[in-house]
């Protein structure tokens, strides 16, 4: 009986050592062996694993992609437009030794705000050197890439892989806000002033345009006009002289009667003249009085 109740108690504190050697490394994990703070063995791939009971201990990294968002920073470009960033980043541990070593007990945490200054001084650095409108611009995808590449370097010194750095909003200081809206109004007035102005000009050219138009063609017809005026007339008096030639008697004769009607034209016309007028020579003559029998 004494036996027993002796055995029991060390076959159940056998138990407890041998489950305490076994741990389970999960495929999302790694996981260090450390004794007395110093690492003895590194277990990367899942399933079972030992260690020494009460002397060593074992502490688990995550090995997925993980996400930081980098704390918001005030950027001047070349062009001296301040620009507020937002980005964030995506890493994960890779080598899990390396980090432990790095960043001591304090994990994760340490490991992350190591790598948001990193990120912040290579983010001021590469959108520094560029104008804002490279940053606003398709191009950010070449600059996001610029930041990567060289984030890359000193977070493997803490044992870990930048994978991804993204720009999520590139923002101007709100006490730079109205001045950028007068600036770009400003702008705009200034285009729309060209525009006005290039219209009105534009507009003068067709006027002036029009106006030539108009002129060539008044003097187009005038000519025109004259030319058939001209015409009208010799064709006039051609048909007078040939109408002379054929019977000068009566052309004459026809001619005292249109001067008579012309100049005793209405019903209160006078006309004082003496007898011997030359006006009435063709009624007084002999043929004319013939004719007028």
């Amino acid at each position: 009986m004494r036996k027993t109740t002796f055995v029991l108690p060390v076959i159940v504190v056998a138990v407890v050592v041998a489950l305490s050697a076994l741990f389970i490394v999960d495929e999302r994990e790694k996981a260090l062996v450390l004794q007395f703070g110093r690492v003895i063995d590194v277990k990367e791939e899942p399933g079972l694993a030992f260690k020494i009971p009460l002397i060593q201990e074992v502490v688990r990294y995550d090995s997925r992609i993980l996400s930081i968002d980098v704390q918001p920073l005030e950027v001047t470009p070349l062009d001296d437009r301040r620009l507020v960033v937002d980005a964030f980043a995506r890493y994960r541990i890779r080598d899990v030794k390396q980090f432990r070593q790095a960043v001591g007990v304090g994990g994760l945490a340490t490991a992350e705000d190591r790598l948001d200054s990193i990120l912040r001084a290579e983010t001021r650095e590469v959108l520094g050197s560029v104008s804002s409108k490279d940053i606003l611009s398709s191009d950010r995808a070449a600059l996001m890439l610029r930041i990567r590449n060289a984030a890359i370097a000193e977070a493997m010194a803490l044992g870990l892989e930048v994978i991804d750095v993204r720009l999520k909003a590139t923002d101007l200081p709100s006490q730079n806000l109205e001045a950028t809206f007068d600036r770009m109004r400003a702008e705009r007035e200034r285009e729309a002033t060209d525009e006005r102005a290039r219209g009105n000009e534009a507009a003068q050219r067709v006027r002036a345009q029009a106006d030539r138009t108009v002129v060539e063609l008044v003097s187009e017809a005038k000519r025109e006009a004259e030319v058939t005026r001209g015409e009208a007339d010799a064709e006039r008096n051609a048909i007078f002289a040939e109408a002379y030639g054929k019977d000068a008697e009566f052309f004459e004769f026809y001619r005292s009667l249109t001067a008579y009607a012309r100049a005793l034209k209405g019903d209160n016309s006078s006309l004082v003249m003496s007898p011997d007028s030359e006006f009435f020579n063709y009624l007084k003559s002999s043929n004319g009085a013939a004719a007028s029998e």
